[in-house]
């Protein structure tokens, strides 16, 4: 029997809670993006969960609620050439770290989607499923997936041999195909989003 999951049990003595996720940490494009959201407990917004379990409209519909009933929000990212220069973890803790320091109010604590917690000037917990279990992350999953792929629609337009809006930059294997079969150089602009320090855009580049 399937084991239901647990929901999050608030710690005690917070007045301000951020939750944090992100979005694009596997893709060879693009950068990996991250959302820091305060929710308003007078405000409550229905249907919040994991990004990845709502469709493309039930998304695109929570976006503009989330922005506006929240009592904050913020966006951080880190670009593919700094994934390149820090790799995609430390990059993740970075693009976390922007994310909170842009709310324009600053929580008592903070909940991160997953098992690592980047250096905060205030107390955090890491909450594993937190997508699932925890208001504030599930919205911060919306607006960083949204924005992401907004994206990378966005580059489809200018390279729409690169199936950018279907895969979203994740090495499925059209993508693969693809980077075999169309120069990754051929546009600088396209260059720059690739992420060079992953294995098919090195092998593709002649790196390895």
């Amino acid at each position: 029997m399937k084991q239901e999951l647990l929901m999050y049990e608030y710690p005690a003595g917070f007045q301000c809670i951020a939750g944090v996720d992100e979005v694009g940490r596997g893709p060879l494009v693009g950068a990996v993006v991250t959302a820091a959201v305060i929710l308003d407990p007078n405000n409550p917004i229905e249907g919040l969960t994991d990004s990845k379990k709502l469709s493309e409209k039930k998304r695109m519909a929570l976006f503009p609620e989330i922005q506006q009933k929240a009592l904050a929000w913020s966006i951080g990212r880190c670009e593919a050439w700094e994934i390149d220069e820090l790799n995609i973890l430390q990059a993740t803790m970075v693009a976390m770290q922007r994310a909170v320091a842009g709310l324009a109010i600053q929580p008592d604590f903070v909940v991160i989607d997953g098992n690592r917690v980047p250096h905060l000037p205030m107390v955090s917990e890491a909450v594993v499923k937190g997508d699932l279990r925890v208001a504030e992350i599930s919205a911060a999953s919306i607006l960083a997936k949204v924005i992401r792929d907004e994206e990378m629609k966005q580059l489809d337009t200018q390279f729409p041999q690169f199936g950018f809006a279907k895969h979203n930059g994740y090495p499925t294997k059209a993508h693969l195909a693809a980077i075999e079969q169309f120069s990754i150089t051929q546009d600088a602009s396209l260059l720059a989003q690739y992420r060079k320090s992953y294995k098919p855009v090195k092998k593709v580049l002649g790196l390895i």
